[in-house]
């Protein structure tokens, strides 16, 4: 097809006399326009190959702090098995991830640390496909190293004596810390409410408490910087994680297999050997 730049040519070329000199500017112009078109077409970039706003090869996962640990290594292997692509993190209690979700933070991924959140998500819109659960967590306490206050149980978070952080009752452990309570007709009185667990487990680990409520996944990872209280109780408050792909994800595909990853058997070795249970199906 001739473009409007050889139009534009043969128009001058008519007010010219001598047919000889039309036919060659005529000539001469749709050779220069077609050499111009190839040129052109060449170098203009493909909407398939780069498409407005994608950020190939990312995955977005927010996930519960307490699963820091087990999900940056799931992503480190993620990554190996999937080469030019990365999982990109957010941790933070599950409440405060979903409160993101719904003004409008970008993400592929979403792991609650227990189902009322998840379904939080799901109320809003953000999340549209059925989550799937991959595993179960329990509470235990957490003192200072040694256990200076010398605590047995529950009722000795309630003496006054002891200073004790327990996660806010938005999030999930608060949440099932605050059950615990009701269950053992126990109050626990807290110098602090955090955040989220990690921040739970860093004010005892830090000193700044005598003792805490936290996830036996988050103990076990602390190590011999805290010791640990198993409670009696916990089995009436157990929190089940749930994962699903964000309705808006940017990159579907390797969300699903992000998701794939975590509930399959590495994700499941993994998990197990950071502490969590795995749920009956």
């Amino acid at each position: 097809m001739v473009g409007n730049a050889v139009r534009a040519v043969i128009r001058r070329a008519v007010l010219r006399k001598g047919g000889a000199v039309l036919a060659a500017t005529v000539g001469l112009a749709v050779a220069a326009a077609g050499c111009a078109s190839d040129s052109d077409d060449s170098a203009a970039p493909s909407p398939a190959a780069n498409p407005a706003g994608a950020q190939a090869g990312t995955v977005t996962v927010f996930a519960a702090s307490s699963l820091t640990a087990v999900f940056t290594d799931l992503g480190k292997k993620f990554d190996a098995e999937h080469p030019g692509s990365h999982v990109k993190f957010s941790f933070a209690g599950s409440s405060q991830l979903v409160a993101q979700l719904k003004a409008g933070a970008p993400a592929d991924v979403l792991a609650s640390a227990d189902i009322p959140t998840m379904q939080n998500a799901i109320d809003a819109g953000r999340v549209t496909e059925a989550p799937v659960t991959f595993a179960q967590n329990i509470l235990t306490i957490v003192t200072a190293a040694g256990n200076p206050k010398h605590i047995t149980g529950l009722a000795d978070l309630a003496k006054p004596n002891v200073k004790v952080v327990v996660c806010a009752p938005q999030v999930p452990c608060g949440a099932a810390t605050r059950k615990l309570e009701i269950n053992a007709g126990v109050t626990v009185k807290p110098v602090s409410e955090e955040p989220n667990v990690a921040a739970a487990l860093q004010k005892v680990a830090s000193g700044e408490a005598d003792a805490g409520i936290v996830y036996v996944t988050d103990a076990k990872r602390a190590g011999a910087e805290v010791a640990t209280v198993p409670l009696r109780e916990a089995a009436r408050a157990v929190n089940t994680y749930p994962i699903a792909v964000v309705a808006d994800s940017r990159n579907a595909q390797l969300a699903h297999e992000f998701v794939a990853l975590v509930t399959g058997p590495d994700g499941k070795q993994a998990l197990a050997a950071a502490g969590f249970t795995l749920p009956s199906r």
